[in-house]
């Protein structure tokens, strides 16, 4: 592959460009994590010396191209709010242009299953229509076009690289966190169901030295790419094997989607989830087999020792709380 020059990390602060950074970081790179918290981008990578830290304002022009100055290729990872998807659009369309500005060469967008809608057959390969019936999806299809028709425009290759649902240490926006925290703090398990479908989840940091590949990969651009988990798992299976660790019984409390409706009235997350929540009852499931191809064996974590990880994770955090509460509360 060839050798190739800086990468940024556009909104590296979550747990994806943490994970991504891990592997540039381990293959000997430098790169850059841009975003809006200076104090939240020292704390994920103040660490590392091969990090360099620059904070934008993703609604200004010459913060941007400022932001991707001198780099070879930018990892788009911004996130939004889940009730404010309408944003996903403008801000690429910004952050497009800004890079452009820049003379940056490719842009990476991690993209999700969203803009397909309901699978036609699982596993799908990238040739699955992109028919999305919700919101969101139809959002994140705006998104992912931007990208895709920047591609070839003023030098710029651009590519979309799609995910399933992930998991992992320490990652508190997972589907399945509620699972690790309840089986370290001995508590019920906070669900979204139903809970026996099979479901895929990646290893979230699984995708790192992957998207660490397609930063030296030029034939990759111009298109989207699946990558999978370690195939299905029920969040039944995961409860299992993550109490089972605490040598306990799983105790879970699932929302389906009425919950989630009636919930919905108080908490407008869970309100936000109820149209997504077809991805619980008909999963898609990717087939990777056009990216393994193209870039050699990609390494897959197993649930058993995915799930083992992320439990210890819990338990470290669930001690360290115990411990601080220990301390803070001075002599009785």
């Amino acid at each position: 592959m060839q050798v190739t020059g800086k990468v940024g990390l556009f909104g590296a602060a979550g747990a994806a460009g943490q994970c991504i950074a891990t592997a540039l970081s381990a293959a000997g790179r430098d790169y850059r994590v841009v975003g809006r918290s200076r104090k939240a981008l020292e704390a994920a990578f103040g660490h590392d010396p091969r990090a360099e830290i620059v904070t934008w304002n993703p609604d200004d022009a010459t913060s941007i191209a400022a932001a991707a100055a001198g780099l070879q290729t930018v990892i788009y990872l911004v996130g939004v709010p889940y009730d404010q998807f309408a944003a996903h659009p403008p801000l690429v369309e910004k952050t497009l242009a800004g890079v452009t500005a820049a003379g940056v060469e490719r842009f990476i967008l991690i993209g999700t299953v969203y803009p397909y809608g309901r699978a036609h057959g699982n596993p799908i390969t990238e040739n699955h229509p992109r028919e999305p019936h919700t919101f969101k999806g139809k959002m994140r299809l705006a998104q992912e076009n931007l990208v895709l028709a920047a591609h070839g425009r003023h030098g710029l290759s651009t590519l979309v690289l799609r995910l399933p649902d992930f998991y992992g240490p320490g990652i508190e926006r997972s589907l399945l966190n509620g699972v690790f925290e309840g089986a370290a703090h001995d508590k019920r398990a906070q669900m979204i169901g139903p809970v026996d479908v099979p479901h895929e989840f990646i290893y979230l940091p699984d995708i790192g030295p992957v998207v660490e590949k397609l930063t030296r990969a030029p034939e990759a651009y111009g298109r989207w790419w699946h990558l999978a988990g370690a195939g299905t798992i029920t969040q039944r299976e995961v409860a299992r094997q993550a109490y089972a660790l605490a040598g306990r019984e799983p105790r879970l409390t699932v929302a389906g989607k009425t919950m989630l409706r009636v919930l919905g009235l108080f908490n407008p997350l869970m309100r936000e989830l109820v149209e997504m929540n077809y991805l619980m009852t008909e999963p898609v499931v990717l087939d990777d087999t056009a990216l393994s191809t193209l870039i050699g064996p990609l390494g897959k974590t197993s649930y058993e020792d995915g799930i083992r990880q992320s439990f210890a994770a819990a338990r470290e955090a669930a001690s360290a709380g115990a411990a601080t509460g220990r301390t803070s509360a001075g002599p009785a």
